[in-house]
């Protein structure tokens, strides 16, 4: 389809001829995403259609305790802190932003009186701004009215470096300024695609600006609500163990009728992913439990007791190895793994490509994701219309020695392979989590029998994914040769998600390894692609630069995809929890209920 039978479609819904659902369906069947499909409307000046979610409950409270499962405890409630996605989800229990990503992409209003866009006049036609509108008689836990200043101090406090805020790329080139008491406008530099970015999903929760304004820039750490959040969410705060528990109790004064349903809030940390699925599907002691990262034959079986389900989110997440573009072994100016560091190893081509074909992405479907996991040879898989379709991936073990004999490395005695009195061998790290340890199982076998030496590391998820700075085995430090994880994609716009590639965003000491950029990998024709696509509004050549970067990151082997991820969670069979694959699991909190 050319573009102008595209305009001329859109041309239809705007004046009525064709219905929204029918030209989202003949978007969809082009391999565009819904989310994309409902963008193009919105560029062409019709409002975006409500999401409407089902709720029962006539009033407000009466549900008991509301009881969830994270096997990664939360180790703060700041959310421009929340380095990993459990103290996103913590956060997400007290604040809340302006707006949300339903499950079809959709925004959703939280803490704005409604979406911006063309029509209500939100939207600049340039895309040099964004005019939100708030909701009023919105009041903090502790009673102090929400307004306008609470965003613009927000703003602030992640825009300033010293902050080292890990929300800091959402805000430091926008500039915010309060218009009345519950209006704001955003203005960028330049035309801005993504402007649903500040303020929106898990990077927008807002803070209050009268508890936090003492503790701004390098003094950030030291607020007494990085503990004890005071937010506008529907349940407020009670106590805090970091790595155990978290607590709330209901919101009487919350801005949303009858809402919420659940009189307590329990967030209980530690274990294991497989121990918090059977919690809740075998023996119903939770409701809730997040990030199912459990074999699907487990998960089967755990089914069939009938205690609970298992649901499944489709979004952009990403099971990937990750390879060190730096020396984690060399101290650097009292850094490890720094930027002025090539790796000894993995700087060479040969030995990155060889590393790619040993990963047996059919293998780690077949018997260790199953649903739960889609084998890719891409970084970026959704929406589809930002997937390369020339990236491919093999599993080739015969061509890893033929590439690694062609570089020089030759077999020892022993069967590892040297080049100049340097032996291949590899420390690879990972949470502690059985399917991702039977996928280093899977990859260190092959790698054997390519004369690579690997070792294996597992780390407790909770240090793992801290964002405790003085941590040496935080995966942001970084500190060895592989590593793998799940990136989450919380967003149906690609922009966030790739930007852990620029080179702006190395995680350094200097940023207190904050920065997305966490394998060090630079490229100056990928940062050139990411400028110009922060700026494009044609989505048609947007999409391009992005699938280029794909291709960029992918073809030099900064990192391996292994498999596209989706939401995985198990919830007790008379939960109601309206899920997402591009916002946190508790997003839309305040919607969920008990079945009687």
């Amino acid at each position: 389809m050319n573009e102008r039978h595209l305009r001329s479609l859109v041309a239809l819904v705007k004046a009525g001829k064709m219905s929204r659902r029918v030209f989202v369906r003949k978007m969809v069947e082009l391999g565009l995403t819904a989310p994309l499909a409902s963008q193009m409307l919105a560029y062409a000046g019709m409002a975006a259609a409500q999401t409407e979610f089902e709720y029962k409950p006539t009033k407000r409270g009466g549900g008991g305790a509301l009881k969830l499962l994270w096997w990664q405890g939360p180790t703060l409630l700041n959310p421009h802190f929340a380095v990993g996605t459990k103290d996103q989800e913590a956060s997400r229990i007290f604040y809340e932003p302006l707006a949300g990503w339903d499950a079809d992409g959709n925004l959703v209003p939280m803490l704005a009186a409604e979406i911006p866009d063309l029509e209500n006049g939100g939207l600049g036609r340039d895309g040099m701004s964004v005019t939100w509108k708030l909701k009023p008689n919105v009041r903090w836990h502790d009673g102090e009215p929400f307004t306008a200043d609470d965003l613009v101090f927000t703003w602030e406090y992640a825009r300033d470096p010293a902050t080292a805020a890990v929300t800091i790329g959402s805000y430091k080139d926008a500039k915010v300024e309060k218009i009345d008491p519950l209006t704001v406008r955003v203005l960028f530099a330049k035309p801005t695609p993504y402007w649903a970015n500040a303020f929106v999903g898990w990077r927008g929760m807002i803070i209050p600006r009268h508890l936090f304004e003492p503790f701004k820039g390098d003094k950030s750490r030291d607020a007494p609500a990085n503990l004890k959040p005071v937010g506008t969410g529907p349940y407020r705060f009670v106590s805090f163990n970091p790595g155990d528990l978290v607590t709330g109790e209901l919101n009487r004064d919350y801005h949303v009728a009858n809402r919420p349903h659940f009189d307590t809030i329990e967030v209980k940390g530690g274990g294991d992913a497989v121990s918090a699925a059977r919690a809740v599907l075998q023996t119903g002691e939770y409701d809730f439990a997040w990030n199912i990262q459990v074999e699907d034959e487990i998960l089967q079986r755990l089914e069939k007791t009938g205690k609970g389900r298992v649901e499944i989110d489709r979004g952009g997440n990403m099971e990937h190895i990750q390879l060190n573009s730096t020396d984690p072994w060399t101290e650097v100016d009292g850094e490890r793994s720094s930027a002025k560091a090539k790796h000894p190893l993995l700087s060479d081509p040969a030995v990155r490509q060889a590393l790619t074909v040993l990963v047996d992405r059919a293998s780690v479907q077949e018997h260790i994701y199953g649903r739960t996991g889609i084998l890719t040879g891409n970084f970026l898989n959704y929406p589809e219309r930002y997937r390369s379709n020339t990236t491919k991936w093999e599993f080739n073990i015969e061509k890893a020695n033929q590439l690694l004999e062609a570089g020089g490395w030759k077999r020892g005695p022993d069967g590892i392979r040297a080049r100049e009195g340097r032996k291949l061998r590899l420390v690879y790290q990972t949470s502690i989590n059985a399917p991702r340890q039977k996928t280093q199982a899977v990859v260190k076998q092959a790698c054997q029998k390519a004369g690579i030496e690997v070792e294996l590391k597992s780390i407790t998820a909770s240090v793992y994914f801290s964002s405790d700075v003085a941590n040496p085995d935080t995966y942001a430090k970084f500190y060895c040769d592989l590593q793998m994880y799940n990136v989450l994609m919380n967003e149906p716009d690609p922009e966030f998600f790739m930007n852990q590639f620029v080179s702006w965003e190395i995680a350094s000491k200097e940023n207190k390894w904050q920065g997305r950029n966490i394998t060090r990998w630079h490229s100056e024709e990928y940062d050139k692609a990411y400028r110009a696509a922060e700026g494009e509004l044609d989505p048609v050549k947007r999409a391009a630069l992005f699938i280029r970067m794909n291709d960029l990151v992918c073809n030099d082997h900064a990192v391996i995809p292994v498999v596209n991820r989706p939401k995985v969670e198990a919830l007790a069979n008379k939960l109601h929890a309206p899920g997402s694959g591009w916002d946190n699991d508790l997003w839309n909190l305040k919607d969920w209920y008990r079945e009687a």
